[in-house]
């Protein structure tokens, strides 16, 4: 309920296009995995699945995935660490389509990549998406629940 007089403050419209939140999910014995409904919305306009950096998979926007293709284009391919990267990211991206239930048919070498059997776990992290089993999940959850870490990790960034 509102109160007379008072109006919410509008949201800010790059806000509104963040993936938010977790999920659990199970994948089919197709490798399918159902991808939350608010976040197929914002990826209807295309998808791409890739490797992450963490035992994990990233799943990306098609603006999001020609921002990082733009980026890598302009770096130095003589650059060993420059050439790793784009194997890293484009030998193993894929572009998604969603089936009417709303699942990405995830590659066998990408599910081999995140050790990812039978369960997932989507997660939101702003302008991407990412996809872990259920146990690296847990770790990284583990290590970001260490609030001593997390204050020496995060103290340069003055959030």
């Amino acid at each position: 309920m509102q109160t007379p007089g008072f109006r919410r403050p509008a949201v800010n419209a790059k806000l509104e296009h963040m993936f938010l939140g977790q999920y659990r999910h199970t994948l089919d014995e197709k490798g399918r995995l159902t991808i939350p409904a608010r976040f197929r919305e914002e990826l209807s306009g295309g998808a791409y699945l890739t490797q992450g950096f963490d035992h994990n998979l990233r799943l990306l926007t098609e603006s999001s995935f020609e921002a990082i293709s733009g980026k890598l284009s302009q770096m130095k391919t003589t650059d060993p660490t420059t050439r790793d990267l784009r194997r890293l990211i484009f030998a193993a991206a894929s572009q998604v389509d969603f089936d009417q239930a709303g699942r990405i048919l995830i590659p066998q070498f990408l599910r081999e990549v995140a050790s990812l059997e039978s369960d997932a776990v989507i997660v939101g992290v702003g302008e991407t998406i990412e996809i872990w089993s259920p146990g690296a999940w847990e770790a990284q959850v583990m290590r970001l629940r260490d609030v001593e870490s997390n204050s020496e990790r995060f103290s340069e960034l003055e959030l």
